[in-house]
């Protein structure tokens, strides 16, 4: 059963009030992007109760998941993932957009084909693990192990 929700909660952490996140981006909840880079908060006064933003942060998800099965690339990834290696590629996206994602050509290619410690090993040459080194070690685990043991204690 997947675990996406609790592994974003996670990864993003949660904020009723906006914020602007590490690259100058309006951000509110669990990462959801709410305006322009170098937009001010001042535009943005409002509060998301959990409750919501977990509803939120599920459409945004939801429509992912659907962009991502259009994408040749992605499809054949996630035909060959159980739900915890899923997770991590619509965490990824979640993280990165479709287009970010898709930028990992190779990766994806070692997914599709089975080869998760080939995979892992290509998430973490990328200037994403360089720029968040802690999930991007969590994600390739997943990737690697085919499980949540890189999550047990975080979630």
């Amino acid at each position: 059963m997947s675990k996406i929700i609790e592994i974003l909660s996670c990864e993003e952490g949660y904020r009723e009030q906006p914020y602007t996140d590490t690259e100058g981006y309006p951000t509110v909840g669990c990462g959801i992007l709410i305006g322009p880079r170098n937009a001010s908060l001042a535009n943005y006064q409002f509060s998301i109760p959990r409750s919501v933003g977990d509803v939120w942060m599920q459409q945004i998800l939801d429509e992912k998941i659907r962009q991502m099965k259009r994408v040749p690339a992605l499809k054949a990834a996630l035909d060959q993932c159980n739900d915890a290696r899923a997770d991590v590629l619509y965490s990824m996206a979640y993280q990165l957009g479709i287009s970010g994602l898709s930028a990992f050509k190779n990766t994806l290619m070692m997914i599709a084909g089975g080869h998760f410690e080939a995979a892992a090993e290509g998430m973490l040459s990328s200037l994403w693990a360089r720029q968040t080194p802690l999930r991007a070690h969590r994600h390739a685990e997943v990737m690697r192990s085919g499980t949540y043991d890189a999550y047990q204690e975080l979630i």
